[in-house]
């Protein structure tokens, strides 16, 4: 009993000493606890460097914590209809179309135009991905702090064989809820490109997004994406998720 109890000890300390690795850590954040499924309401909002802005309002649904995602632009009349859809899978290149009505045609967007921005904001169609634990090298570079919290710094690096249009991410994890809350994302000359910031609303058990700003440092340029009327766990099928029902818009 007490050897066991010694070896206890031992990897309690070792633990202690070495802490958390940035694998871990991604993992951490991959399994957070996250709804079956979700629809929301999006407003986003570009604004240039001059000041001016641009709206659109969009509607969102999405199952199996983003794998499978629809979006549908409401507004402007000139972005109406235009919709995307993304399936991420764990053995070979995520699916992403978009709908055009104005060319009525489906384009795929092929793992080499992941880095084209998604309708004129600082998001590309990679930053809708998911970054998948066999994808990155994940290392924990410190500690700090954001908005008073204490955060976790993950550096993210794609490897080698990924087609990405950044070097590396530095995120800013809080160290208790493990969520997001800020992130540099840094081009392939390893300049800053993108600040990223999350803010989040407790729905039942859940952090759930309720505003994404991304500010392009090189183009000082930014876009906000606010989340309204959010439903949770409303029993969404895979069906959904298909070509055709791009071309429908939501009710």
């Amino acid at each position: 009993m007490n050897r066991l109890k010694n070896m206890s000890i031992v990897l309690m300390l070792f633990g202690w000493i070495f802490g958390l690795t940035g694998d871990e850590l991604a993992h951490q954040l991959d399994k957070q606890n996250k709804p079956k499924d979700s629809r929301a309401d999006l407003l986003m909002t570009l604004t240039n460097k001059n000041g001016k802005t641009r709206f659109s309002s969009m509607r969102s649904i999405s199952k199996d914590n983003g794998a499978k995602q629809i979006i549908w632009f409401l507004s402007p009349a000139d972005d109406k209809g235009v919709a995307f859809l993304k399936i991420e899978h764990d053995d070979r290149d995520d699916e992403m179309r978009i709908w055009l009505p104005a060319f009525k045609k489906v384009r795929r967007i092929s793992a080499k135009r992941r880095s084209d921005s998604f309708m004129g904001s600082d998001m590309n169609f990679e930053d809708f991905s998911s970054r998948k634990l066999d994808e990155f090298k994940f290392t924990i570079i410190g500690k700090g702090e954001y908005d008073s919290i204490s955060c976790h710094l993950l550096e993210s690096i794609p490897k080698e064989h990924i087609h990405s249009e950044y070097s590396q991410h530095i995120t800013w994890i809080d160290s208790l809820l493990i969520i997001p809350l800020k992130e540099e994302s840094y081009d392939k000359s390893g300049l800053l490109l993108k600040e990223k910031y999350f803010t989040y609303d407790k729905i039942d058990s859940y952090q759930i997004l309720k505003e994404v700003l991304v500010n392009n440092i090189q183009k000082n340029h930014s876009t906000q994406l606010k989340f309204e009327n959010i439903a949770l766990d409303t029993g969404i099928t895979d069906d959904l998720f298909h070509e055709r029902y791009l071309k429908h818009l939501p009710k």
